[in-house]
């Protein structure tokens, strides 16, 4: 036998889209962008740049946060014809826009925190006190909220990132209010801004990294190609395997393609569903589309 045989069966590339996520990033995006307009005014009030800066973050990650959420609806769209495996990876280039904004803001921090070293502002930390203490509280339930979901879905953990990064940039305010107000030392505001963005920018890296390696269709990290292969090449009829290629469609689901020649006396029909299971129930592919070769005709690799 000649040619690909394929085990399509109980595989649906159709969106996969968790709506308990898309609903906690709807309360949260709710949130954020109405702390952001109280922040920015209580920053005025108080004459503070670090709370109207924290505003123009938590803008950010408003933003972030409707992103992921239209990502959400368009990767619940079916797969068609000319997109088959269907708009999954919609969430993945929305992690790699959140990662990426993630980390321009923290060289917007460190870029203020210089200007404000050189210039110091003076602040009224009582207001800036009373403000960052609601934002921490906003936040937490944010976290709360979005960890609460699937953490496997990439478009969700950008989402935390950002409000995770908020709250620590809350925490960093209240510090910075309490001990402004003991010692009077302003400098303390660019100093805390400087350590927030050095905690965010290790999450915000590892974040775009991955969904770089997902576009690029690299193999996933729980994948030893040599041990898949070894493993295949055990299965009773299967006399080779070769040419195997696995990469990541969208978070947690992996695809492959593989050839194989059938052992004497084996079935060649068989095999594409034998050798799918396998590759399923052992090593986390949801997808596979394997090609039968006749013995000594497998392609050599490119």
């Amino acid at each position: 036998m000649t040619g690909a045989a394929h085990d399509e069966t109980g595989h649906d590339h159709g969106a996969e889209v968790t709506a308990g996520n898309e609903t906690r990033m709807r309360i949260v995006f709710g949130t954020t962008a109405g702390y952001a307009m109280v922040q920015a005014v209580g920053g005025w009030l108080s004459g503070s740049l670090a709370l109207i800066a924290d505003s123009g973050h938590m803008v950010s990650d408003a933003a972030a946060l409707l992103l992921a959420l239209i990502a959400y609806r368009v990767a619940r769209r079916a797969a068609t014809a000319e997109v088959s495996y269907g708009y999954h990876r919609v969430r993945v280039l929305a992690a790699l826009a959140n990662g990426a904004s993630l980390l321009i803001l923290v060289a917007w921090i460190t870029f203020e925190a210089i200007k404000r070293f050189r210039d110091p502002v003076e602040v009224l930390a009582g207001p800036m006190l009373v403000v960052a203490l609601v934002g921490l509280s906003v936040n937490i339930a944010g976290v709360l909220i979005l960890r609460a979901g699937n953490r496997g879905d990439t478009n969700l953990r950008g989402a935390l990132l950002h409000v995770l990064g908020d709250m620590l940039g809350s925490v960093g305010a209240i510090a910075a209010a309490i001990g402004i107000m003991l010692t009077g030392w302003t400098v303390l505001d660019p100093i805390l801004s400087v350590l927030v963005a050095v905690l965010v920018v290790r999450s915000a890296w590892s974040l775009v990294a991955e969904s770089v390696f997902v576009l690029l269709q690299a193999t996933p990290s729980h994948i030893d190609t040599k041990v898949v292969l070894d493993d295949i090449v055990g299965l009773p009829g299967v006399a080779e395997a070769a040419h195997f290629h696995a990469w990541t469609l969208t978070d947690n689901r992996s695809v492959a393609t593989l050839h194989v020649t059938p052992a004497p006396g084996a079935d060649p029909l068989a095999l594409p569903r034998v050798v799918a299971a396998r590759l399923t129930e052992k090593h986390g592919i949801s997808h596979a589309t394997v090609e039968v070769n006749p013995p000594g005709a497998i392609p050599p690799e490119a």
